[in-house]
């Protein structure tokens, strides 16, 4: 073998060694990355959660006015008619 083609194998070797322990470091990264992961998926959910909860009790409140309105409007015309009629 020639030197300038063990420097080419050393070289590939080195490569390939790096990529081994850049992958196995990236993995431990991931690892440790889960539970932050884990817990930002857990709070987005919770979010989402506290969000359409919200949107129910804004629901209600405007159902619960709209009734309120529509007893009013009600009270309103009977008051009308009673006046017209005497």
């Amino acid at each position: 073998m020639n030197p300038s083609t063990e420097v080419a194998h050393a070289t590939e070797a080195s490569r390939h060694t790096s990529g081994a322990y850049s992958a196995r470091q990236n993995r431990n990264l991931e690892m440790q990355l889960m539970p932050e992961a884990l817990a930002r998926a857990h709070m987005q959910q919770r979010l989402y959660e506290a969000e359409h909860e919200r949107q129910a009790l804004r629901l209600v409140s405007a159902r619960r006015l709209q009734r309120r309105a529509e007893r009013v409007s009600l009270r309103a015309r009977r008051a009308l008619a009673m006046a017209v009629m005497q």
